[in-house]
C-alpha cells in the first residue's frame, strides 16, 4: 500500500517528545506529529493529549526529500466552528484615533491557508518548509539517541 501527501491512515503511537510524537504506520514505515498538529486547541504537553501504544488515526501532510514522513492528527477532522462574536485575535482593541499604517494582516492573520502547493510561493513559505524539516531532523536525531539508536559509529562525538 503506497500512501502520498493527503493519506489517511491507523497507526500507533511509538514515542513521546515534548515537540510530538512518533507514530508507526503501514509497510513498517513512521512519522512525526508535531506539537502542533496534535489539536485544534492548544497543546502544552503532548502527553495530556497522547500516551505510547495508543491507537491514532493520521493524515500525511508531508514526505521530505530524505522520505520523513510529517503527520497531523487535527487534520483528519474538520477544525471546529468559531464562536459567533468571537474576538478575531488575542490583542486588545486599538486604542486612539489614528488607523494602522500597515493594515495588511501579520504573520499569524486570520486570512484563510490558500490550498497546497507543491512548490513554495515565497520566502516565508520556504523558510516555513525548512524549519519543518530541520525540526523533524532534529528531532529524530534526539528520539534516536535517547533510545539509544545513535547512527555516528565510533564513541566520543560532541553532545
Amino acid at each position: 500500500m503506497e500512501f502520498g501527501v493527503g493519506s489517511i491512515l491507523d497507526g500507533k503511537v511509538t514515542g513521546i517528545t515534548k515537540f510530538g510524537a512518533f507514530v508507526s504506520l503501514p509497510e513498517g514505515r513512521s512519522g512525526l506529529v508535531h506539537i502542533s498538529e496534535i489539536a485544534y486547541s492548544y497543546v502544552s504537553e503532548v502527553s495530556e493529549h497522547l500516551k505510547e501504544g495508543q491507537e491514532v488515526k493520521v493524515k500525511v501532510i508531508g514526505i521530505d526529500e530524505s522520505n520523513r514522513i510529517n503527520l497531523s492528527i487535527k487534520k483528519v477532522n474538520d477544525p471546529p466552528p468559531r464562536a459567533q462574536g468571537a474576538p478575531q485575535g488575542n490583542r486588545a482593541p486599538r486604542q486612539g484615533g489614528a488607523p494602522r499604517q500597515n493594515s495588511a494582516p501579520r504573520g499569524g492573520g486570520f486570512a484563510p491557508r490558500p490550498a497546497a502547493q507543491k512548490e513554495p510561493a515565497g520566502f516565508e513559505d520556504m523558510l516555513r518548509q525548512y524549519m519543518q524539516a530541520s525540526d523533524s531532523k532534529f528531532s529524530e536525531m534526539r528520539y534516536l539517541e535517547k533510545k539509544g539508536g545513535n547512527r555516528r559509529s565510533g564513541g566520543g562525538g560532541r553532545r
